[in-house]
């Protein structure tokens, strides 16, 4: 979905999750090399995310899968942005943002 790139604190959501219900998480880390907006990095695809188990309350690590933006690539890796549904196992992330620069959009398809 096209969107505004995001970056480290942009908040997160995979269905199902660990246990079946969504599981709630956040950004945390972005890998290099990057492209920055504001001055904070964009995520791609690869980038991580840790997840509170919804049922157990217990956090764990969450990598971003590669299907994300087809236009717009930081060393081989797709942007991620508000809106995306990435296939990211246990299920598909949603990226419910916010936006690291509402100024920077990215209107290339999934």
């Amino acid at each position: 979905m096209p969107g505004s790139p995001v970056t480290v604190g942009a908040a997160v959501l995979v269905t199902p999750g660990a246990a079946g219900a969504p599981d709630s998480g956040t950004i945390v880390a972005v890998l290099p090399p990057h492209v920055t907006a504001g001055g904070m990095p964009l995520a791609t695809s690869g980038s991580l995310c840790t997840m509170v188990n919804s049922v157990t309350g217990v956090p764990y690590p969450l990598v971003i899968g590669a299907l994300a933006s087809s236009g717009v690539r930081v060393a081989g890796r797709a942007l991620v942005r508000v809106g995306d549904r990435i296939p990211s196992p246990p299920g598909v992330l949603l990226v419910l943002g916010p936006p690291a620069a509402g100024c920077v959009s990215d209107r290339w398809p999934p």
